[in-house]
């Protein structure tokens, strides 16, 4: 397919339109028979289209090709303001976390049983694991995994209301709070009390948590800090503002979990 657009102008026009239509990424990618990686590539502008491909876009998103394809395309001319007014505020109600209490709980319990016997295991090392499970968990998903919202703190992303949610789980004997010391810096780390939930995580859900534990819980806290100072929705992100999920969409290696594996 010979086209005048560069393939990042599709790829941008593709990823307004479906979000105007007010479709995942999944939910799109199944309906023209590809992967959700695969979708997830092309409007990143990383995998070319073919005309097949192009002509199932049309037909689920609702445009003309010979339009779409046209360097004076607008988005905005296929919907009129209510519709595009309508979906904003229904991706506006999607995207916020509401935090789901007994998962992140449970999320916490196990990620604290695997990590009991190592020294470095701190809070500030607790708070990146935490972020990095939900974060790698929606960009392969998207879907949250505990619900939490992250804000942009010095140190890096800290969970929302988090010495709250710890407070009220020693109070209940579910944890224990010891004050110790880690390379002569002073140090507060938790130890889990009773087991965790295992029924309450999904296969996907524990094999996430499990492969960010795998990469990062041997790391001290300069270390983790410094890597999730280089991530990108950290990045993106204001200081003392909340971090939005969406942005691990932008991903690039080695942040990135997702795998483009195109469908033949």
């Amino acid at each position: 397919m010979s086209l005048q657009l560069s393939q990042k102008q599709i790829a941008n026009r593709i990823m307004e339109l479906r979000k105007i239509k007010g479709l995942s990424q999944t939910e799109l990618a199944k309906s023209i028979g590809i992967s959700r990686p695969s979708l997830s590539k092309i409007e990143m502008g990383k995998r070319n289209i073919d005309i097949l491909e192009l002509h199932k876009l049309s037909q689920v998103l609702g445009f003309s090709i010979d339009e779409f394809l046209s360097p004076n395309f607008q988005t905005d001319e296929i919907f009129n303001y209510q519709q595009t007014k309508e979906v904003v505020k229904k991706e506006i109600r999607i995207s916020v976390p509401t935090i789901k209490m007994q998962k992140f709980k449970n999320v916490l319990l196990y990620i604290l049983e695997r990590c009991v016997g190592k020294p470095n295991m701190g809070e500030t090392v607790l708070n990146k694991i935490l972020y990095f499970c939900d974060f790698n968990y929606y960009e392969l998903y998207e879907e949250h995994l505990t619900g939490a919202k992250y804000k942009k703190l010095p140190f890096g992303p800290v969970p929302q209301n988090l010495s709250s949610i710890i407070n009220k789980m020693i109070e209940n004997e579910q944890l224990k709070c010891i004050k110790t010391t880690y390379h002569n810096f002073p140090q507060k780390r938790y130890i889990p009390l009773v087991k965790p939930d295992l029924t309450q995580l999904s296969a996907a859900e524990k094999s996430v948590i499990d492969n960010v534990i795998l990469q990062l819980s041997d790391w001290n806290a300069n270390k983790i800090s410094e890597y999730s100072h280089k991530d990108i929705p950290w990045l993106a992100t204001k200081e003392n503002e909340f971090i939005s999920y969406n942005l691990a969409f932008y991903r690039e290696l080695p942040y990135s979990v997702r795998v483009y594996e195109d469908e033949n």
